[in-house]
């Protein structure tokens, strides 16, 4: 180590109290994180890439420092899907720290994991008062039935109003409209539930049946649109 001449003329003042870092709360435990293998928990981080035309949300298990489960969800580029098969596929049994300065391909993903070491760094994880933990397998949990990531796409303009086009509960097919022209509910298709009841071997045109929902005031409204055509 390398001091400067002004250092080496200083005397020694005595350091006083160390406590160390202030405890974090992981896992159902207060802890003391001195080292990147001190930090457990499952979080969520968001990005964005820098000409801001998609994002990504990425959801990370890490258990003693380590990546053991990764869930990577993306929305607006296209190139960005693939960035993040690659990511998914690069994040999982590397330290946190190795995650943060790895090239994750893509913008929105690199910004995401820059913003999930934070909350994990300042023990604000989703499992922060959780004891042990959650299992592996617990972001999987977080697409629900159907396996599919939840997304929501709508579309409006001042001349034509609103359409609905996908809600969490799934794909938007009508939306119900009453005397004023006012959206008063709308009908949709669990895409997820839909395509594994088909490959479970239901037959398409009974899988399509058996996942068609509805909300709101949608039975007997006075009219139905097409969100996408009319």
């Amino acid at each position: 180590m390398t001091y400067s001449h002004e250092v080496e003329k200083m005397c020694v003042v005595t350091k006083g109290p160390h406590h160390g870092p202030a405890p974090i709360p992981e896992e159902g435990k207060w802890v003391k994180a001195l080292e990147i293998k001190d930090i457990s928990g499952l979080s969520h981080g968001i990005g964005w890439c820098a000409p801001q035309q998609g994002c990504c949300k990425l959801t990370l298990n890490v258990k003693d420092g380590l990546v053991e489960e990764a869930l990577v969800e993306t929305i607006g580029c296209s190139g960005m899907t693939h960035s993040a098969a690659m990511a998914a596929e690069i994040l999982p049994g590397k330290t946190l720290l190795e995650c943060l300065n790895t090239d994750l391909v893509c913008d929105a993903i690199n910004v995401a994991m820059r913003e999930i070491f934070q909350q994990f760094a300042y023990g604000r994880t989703q499992s922060a008062f959780s004891e042990d933990g959650l299992p592996i397998g617990a972001g999987l949990e977080d697409l629900g039935k159907g396996l599919r990531s939840q997304v929501g796409t709508m579309y409006s303009t001042r001349k034509k109003g609103v359409r609905f086009m996908e809600m969490a509960e799934g794909y938007v097919t009508r939306m119900a409209l009453d005397d004023s022209g006012e959206v008063i509910g709308y009908e949709f298709v669990r895409l997820g539930k839909m395509l594994e009841d088909i490959r479970h071997g239901v037959s398409p045109d009974e899988a399509y049946k058996k996942n068609v929902g509805n909300y709101g005031r949608f039975e007997n409204a006075p009219k139905y649109v097409d969100p996408r055509e009319e």
